[in-house]
């Protein structure tokens, strides 16, 4: 793969608008940019989980908050990358003119890469595909195909964050948001189909990218790109480069942020968190600055603050050192993987905390098991629902999908995933509003 064909200012759905790739004072990945951050699904972020579901009082970040850090954090890995090409070569503007938008097209990659995810985080997730693997959703199974099924009983938020992009929701127009190649290249972080995902010695198939429904379109960035197939059937491609640093952006975000939200919420004690984060402050005078501070949030949001530069420096010079390799699509790891000792064995004993005390402190779970009650219990009524539209309570149900949702296709697949646009795109709050409402559990007002 090479800079010149991986960089495309060429809107999907515009195409023939494209008049060549040109430089301008607000650039096509900077309308991208901000194309998503005045979006619907982007606003609905403020309200879906990170990691802890409806904190209460005590504010801790939710999707969106979590998106704008790592679109920060990915335009400076985008900016340290073309800054140090730049003084390697300082014709690189000539020869590749795009080059120095990287740190923008990984910005708007990072605002969207969550953009799919449900409500109720990875739960939200799991529900869904439950729903189709255990649940009353199991009697589709032989009315869709073999690839299809596998969309369905393995949902993936980042699969449905392309679709979202480029779907032609109804009276929406027809390109979706209407982003550069380069940007939705940039958040396929799994670009394969979901019959040949879930194959864990692959980077790029460990999860999947694309519905099948969205197969064409990503056939059709990755020919665009140059993306190198791995196979055609079933679909595989190996990753866009900037997918790397889009994924380092995000690793990079919730592993150190998380354990600042554990804190604030009594997860963690000051001194847990100060004993990880300390050694990725790479600063000799650490101790002697947390020593004039007494407020324990002032001296996390400063061990924090250090602990993500050194992380961005420690991934920017991977991508750097490692662009053949990445270039030619033989990089099979994380930059997070990759980086220098003893910053990875720190970052591999905060992962495991995280997943001991955090991601499993009993009232995480308690909710997310709610919220998977919540997120089936919408499908059991909706699915059969939109699928049948035989009686009146049918009917009523199908009035409560907004028409931007309903597809004017018969078949089964297109039909259920009308309704997972429409579940998947709600916030944590609305879903269990709507799911008490439907269930007779609390009654609507009529103000």
């Amino acid at each position: 793969m090479n800079w010149e064909k991986l960089l495309s200012s060429k809107r999907w759905g515009n195409e023939d608008r494209f008049t060549g790739n040109q430089k301008e004072a607000r650039s096509e990945f900077q309308r991208d940019y901000d194309r998503i951050i005045f979006s619907s699904p982007f606003r609905r972020l403020q309200n879906k989980t990170q990691v802890f579901p409806l904190p209460g009082s005590v504010f801790v970040h939710n999707r969106l908050t979590h998106s704008l850090e790592v679109a920060s954090v990915g335009r400076s890995l985008g900016t340290i990358f073309y800054n140090r090409i730049k003084d390697l070569d300082s014709n690189i503007d000539e020869t590749c003119p795009l080059l120095c938008e990287i740190g923008n097209i990984v910005a708007s990659a990072c605002l969207a890469h969550d953009l799919g995810n449900p409500a109720f985080g990875h739960s939200g997730e799991s529900a869904i595909s439950h729903y189709f693997n255990s649940g009353d959703g199991k009697i589709y199974e032989k009315q869709v195909t073999k690839a299809q099924w596998e969309d369905l009983i393995h949902f993936e938020g980042n699969a449905n964050a392309l679709r979202i992009l480029t779907h032609p929701f109804a009276g929406k127009g027809t390109g979706g948001f209407a982003l550069t190649y380069s940007t939705l290249a940039a958040i396929a972080k799994y670009p394969c189909a979901s019959i040949a995902g879930h194959n864990k010695k692959n980077i790029y198939t460990k999860k999947y990218g694309f519905f099948q429904s969205e197969q064409s379109g990503f056939e059709k960035i990755a020919a665009e790109m140059d993306l190198i197939k791995v196979q055609e059937s079933p679909l595989i491609y190996k990753r866009h480069p900037l997918v790397y640093l889009v994924e380092a952006a995000d690793d990079i975000c919730y592993n150190i942020i998380d354990l600042e939200d554990a804190h604030r919420l009594k997860i963690l004690s000051y001194k847990e968190v100060e004993t990880l984060l300390l050694p990725l402050c790479n600063d000799g005078k650490m101790l002697s600055r947390l020593a004039e501070m007494e407020d324990d949030d002032a001296k996390i949001t400063l061990m924090r603050a250090k602990s993500i530069s050194t992380l961005i420096w420690q991934c920017s010079n991977v991508f750097y050192q490692e662009q053949e390799s990445i270039l030619s699509g033989n990089f099979n790891k994380s930059l997070m993987d990759a980086i220098e000792e003893p910053f990875l064995s720190v970052m591999k004993e905060i992962e495991q905390i995280s997943i001991k005390k955090i991601y499993n402190y009993s009232s995480v779970v308690q909710i997310e098991v709610a919220g998977y009650q919540v997120m089936g219990g919408l499908l059991e009524e909706f699915i059969p629902a939109y699928l049948q539209n035989e009686s009146k309570y049918h009917k009523k149900l199908v009035e409560l999908i907004p028409k931007q949702f309903l597809t004017p296709k018969e078949d089964v697949y297109s039909k259920i995933q009308s309704v997972l646009d429409f579940v998947s795109g709600m916030t944590d709050i609305y879903a269990v509003e709507l799911f008490r409402k439907i269930k007779g559990i609390s009654f609507p007002s009529m103000s």
